[in-house]
């Protein structure tokens, strides 16, 4: 199948509508105009251009990713960090960016999640509950001691 072949200023407005129809960060930026067949020259002028009129803007993208992942699907600190890794993100920028998860959301978070899937456990030790639990938010990627810190809250509790 042969690829259909853009002019520069098509290629440059199919970017922008790429941008904004939600925030990018440059790897994906990089992987969509694979699809075009672009010398390097016109691939700098768009990445210029996108920058420029803000368009493409790493931290903005990292800030709304975490506020996303957190909010949305519930993921821990840990889990965000690793995928904005492999989006190519900096680790400074992604420290500075998490701020974005408030820390008594978190926790809150950590212990609705905790109850949530504890509860769900049917026919098992309480024990068995409990590590199971464990590994469950761990794959969420939550922190082994905020996890710990949020069970020891709830037993003294109880």
């Amino acid at each position: 199948m042969e690829k259909k072949s853009y002019t520069f200023e098509e290629i440059l407005q199919k970017m922008v509508n790429y941008c904004v129809y939600q925030d990018r960060c440059h790897a994906e930026v990089e992987q969509k105009m694979r699809d075009f067949l672009l010398i390097p020259e016109a691939k700098d002028e768009i990445f210029l251009y996108l920058m420029k009129e803000n368009y493409l803007n790493e931290e903005r993208f990292t800030r709304s990713y975490i506020r996303g992942k957190f909010y949305i699907k519930h993921w821990g600190r840990t889990k965000i960090k690793m995928n904005l890794k492999q989006k190519g993100i900096n680790e400074k920028l992604i420290s500075n960016s998490m701020d974005e998860i408030d820390d008594s959301d978190y926790e809150k978070t950590v212990m609705k999640l905790y109850e949530n899937y504890f509860s769900a456990q049917k026919g098992l030790q309480d024990y068995q509950k409990k590590s199971k639990t464990i590994k469950h938010l761990l794959s969420k990627g939550y922190e082994y001691e905020v996890i710990l810190d949020q069970i020891e809250r709830q037993d003294s509790e109880s």
